[in-house]
């Protein structure tokens, strides 16, 4: 079975690091659906001037801009022994047009991996987060016994290199976050609706792991199954 393979979860859930793990593993691309959109605006190709109208605008970009980007960029050579799509579909429309064109496209969808997390859990996460000035990849997190900063001088610093830490503002932003997980969790329409969409349609295989377990222990959940 080919690795092209979904992965939802709430902001806050470990997503973006799971993708990261698995691409390593696997040696396929992490494609964040974020990273497409920028690529096409600076890149000035027409799917990007078009977009970037309605992202000034503030609107959301239409899924018939939206989708040529996903599938162009799941067509390059490197996503020929697979890849892992991160960010999208958002909606329960938008997995049902990807569905449909991956079909016409001939791209099979092998995994949907969901890292389930309660709403509080996930805001409690995204609020705790500390980034360290000396290396974003130090993990500091005040939730989380593990990677927890430690104390010197009264106050917190990065426990991997002693470093200053720092929040990141959208981290601090209740309505911010607010905002991304009514997006999420709303199983009408939302995220969660097109979650649900892919566990009732034939052929992609649907790993749905707890993401409130340690980064290891969700890792092997996933790895068990791909």
């Amino acid at each position: 079975m080919g690795k092209n393979i979904l992965v939802f979860g709430p902001n806050g859930s470990g997503k973006g690091t799971q993708g990261a793990i698995i691409s390593k593993k696997y040696d396929i691309p992490h494609i964040e659906s974020g990273a497409i959109f920028r690529e096409h605006i600076s890149g000035g190709t027409e799917l990007g001037k078009k977009a970037k109208e309605y992202i000034d605008r503030g609107d959301l970009v239409p899924d018939d801009i939206t989708i040529p980007m996903m599938v162009a960029r799941l067509q390059k050579d490197d996503c020929k022994n697979g890849w892992i799509l991160d960010g999208f579909p958002r909606s329960k429309d938008q997995a049902v047009t990807l569905a449909e064109t991956l079909k016409k496209e001939d791209l099979a969808l092998d995994y949907v991996i969901e890292i389930r997390l309660e709403r509080e859990v996930a805001k409690e996460r995204i609020m705790g987060r500390r980034l360290c000035v000396n290396d974003n990849n130090h993990p500091n997190h005040i939730a989380f016994d593990a990677i927890k900063p430690v104390e010197k001088d009264g106050k917190l610093v990065c426990r991997v290199c002693g470093g200053e830490l720092k929040t990141r503002p959208d981290d601090q932003d209740e309505e911010a976050i607010n905002k991304r997980h009514n997006i999420y969790y709303d199983e009408e329409t939302g995220t969660m609706a097109a979650v649900n969409y892919f566990k009732n349609a034939d052929g992609p295989k649907v790993i749905s792991v707890d993401g409130s377990a340690s980064i290891k222990e969700v890792t092997d959940s996933i790895m068990s199954e791909l």
